[in-house]
């Protein structure tokens, strides 16, 4: 069974000064489109979330645009279950702490009611896009019962899945570090931010 070494092998990224889209800073960032782009190397990671998402009895899955819902399609193919996702949305002006909100499309609205889903993405550090998506997810009266990641970078989400009594299916964890603003060493030392290529 692959490993979450062998998991954190496949990924790429930078060191810097970041500013995520939760807000936060980090001193880290990864490609994850890439390491998504790798079907075949990252296959049996897939089909090990999916095996371990399995248990929690689920009607469907739920990824937030774009790593994420394409991440809940592959899963949904693994378990032959109900497969959806949120869309992404910047409202104009917005700025501090979590900005960006995700919401369920129109058509999708109705069909979640009432469902027990997972709700995945391919990485969750502060959690700005599982967040969103919780959140509407509840609205539509769906029922989230499991967070599931591929990694989770340092410990914000475990507060959250606390908070929200979820459950947390995660493959690897590696070190991460995230910071408020006011809190962040890098501009502490007035080390510019880094464009996200």
């Amino acid at each position: 069974m692959p490993t979450p070494d062998d998991l954190a092998a496949l990924l790429t990224g930078r060191r810097g000064h970041f500013r995520m889209e939760s807000g936060y800073h980090s001193d880290q960032w990864y490609d994850l489109d890439r390491l998504l782009a790798d079907r075949d190397r990252l296959a049996p990671f897939v089909r090990q979330l999916a095996l371990r998402l399995s248990a929690h009895r689920l009607d469907g899955v739920c990824g937030p645009a774009t790593g994420g819902a394409e991440l809940a399609a592959r899963i949904a193919g693994e378990l032959g279950i109900h497969v959806f996702h949120t869309e992404r949305f910047v409202p104009p002006g917005a700025t501090g702490l979590f900005p960006v909100r995700y919401t369920v499309p129109p058509d999708q609205r109705d069909r979640v009611r009432h469902l027990r889903l997972a709700l995945v993405d391919d990485a969750i550090s502060a959690g700005s896009a599982v967040r969103g998506s919780f959140a509407d997810l509840q609205s539509c009266g769906a029922q989230v019962v499991v967070l599931g990641a591929l990694f989770v970078f340092g410990h914000r989400a475990d507060a959250f899945v606390n908070e929200h009594r979820l459950a947390l299916e995660a493959l690897a964890r590696p070190p991460f570090s995230v910071w408020s603003p006011s809190e962040c060493p890098l501009c502490c030392e007035s080390i510019p931010l880094i464009p996200f290529l």
